[in-house]
């Protein structure tokens, strides 16, 4: 397993985006699978800037981790903001026009339909959500 740890800052996205590709590379992930994650980290990292802490600057860990059978790649984003679990969030009806849905849920949709599995926990007053994508 690899991580990053770093400020929860927006202009720190492409940072863990290339850490991210770094590894991505080292195992030849395939070009669909790594855009779909890039999706992911844009949100997940995106909403911990803007939302988990205040009015301060917190940290942001993020780990990856990767498995052979099935070949998967895991991601762990970690910090501690106020706690919120994402999966709660009710899915946007996509059925509906822009003009027509209620604003916010659609980058966490987005993401639970890029990964294959996702979960998150509150411990030792850290949010944690876990995901992983087959490769």
């Amino acid at each position: 397993m690899k991580e990053i740890t770093i400020d929860a800052l927006i202009e720190n996205i492409n940072t863990v985006t290339a850490f991210v590709d770094d590894l991505l590379d080292e195992i030849d992930c395939p070009m669909k699978s790594k855009i779909q994650i890039h999706i992911v980290i844009d949100e997940i990292f995106g909403n911990i800037c803007h939302y988990a802490y205040k009015d301060s600057v917190g940290t942001v860990t993020v780990s990856v981790e990767f498995q052979n059978t099935p070949k998967a790649i895991c991601l762990t984003f970690t910090d501690n903001g106020i706690p919120y679990n994402p999966l709660e969030t009710e899915d946007p009806d996509i059925t509906l026009s822009s003009e027509e849905r209620n604003i916010g849920g659609l980058g966490i949709y987005l993401v639970k339909r890029n990964m294959d599995e996702i979960k998150y926990e509150y411990i030792n007053k850290q949010n944690r959500l876990w995901m992983e994508k087959k490769l």
